[in-house]
């Protein structure tokens, strides 16, 4: 049985040029959908977000949205979600996404994607939790981004075991098998969640 109840999904306020990426986003948020997982995302209905819980939301799913006030009109905030929290800042945003998550997820997207992503990635490092992240390697998106971390490993700056926090598949239930099988090494520096 999972143990995973709702997944935080990092994705761009744009759709991306190739059409796989939308495509990619649709599976995802109708997949865990129908497996009866949640999702948890930025709250906008505009590009690889909104495809992301339009698809959620159409096969009955629950599609939480965490958007600060600064966002609202620029990121046209969903207004047909489960539930959506306007908080103050971004900080806000991504403690709120993180609290309701249970395991996060990125999909193709920009600095903003890659940012949240990378600090679930070190919170989970730190020890502020334990929840698994993946990345959803559409057509080799982050292949490259894959490889870099490789050699932050060869050059010294990523321990090996630490390398295998960042989880990756080319398809969506390859992806949430990994998410699924995911078990924390032990942090060797642990910070409480009030010091994040």
């Amino acid at each position: 049985m999972s143990t995973l109840k709702r997944i935080c999904v990092f994705c761009g306020s744009s759709v991306g040029a190739p059409p796989a990426y939308a495509a990619a986003a649709r599976e995802l948020g109708r997949t865990l959908a129908e497996r009866g997982l949640g999702i948890v995302f930025g709250g906008g209905k505009v590009g690889l977000m909104g495809v992301l819980a339009d698809a959620a939301l159409a096969a009955g799913g629950e599609a939480i949205g965490v958007i600060p006030e600064a966002l609202v009109a620029r990121e046209i905030a969903h207004n047909g979600l489960t539930k959506l929290h306007v908080v103050r800042s971004m900080h806000q945003r991504k403690t709120l996404m993180a609290d309701l998550a249970d395991a996060f997820i990125a999909l193709p997207g920009g600095y903003g994607t890659f940012e949240e992503f990378f600090e679930a990635v070190t919170w989970t490092q730190l020890g502020i939790h334990e929840k698994p992240c993946g990345l959803l390697n559409v057509d080799g998106y982050y292949n490259a981004l894959l490889a870099l971390l490789d050699r932050a490993v060869a050059d010294g700056f990523v321990r090996a075991a630490n390398r295998s926090l960042v989880l990756d598949a080319p398809d969506v239930p390859s992806l949430l098998e990994k998410l699924e099988a995911f078990r924390p090494a032990v942090a060797e520096v642990r910070i409480g969640k009030a010091e994040r």
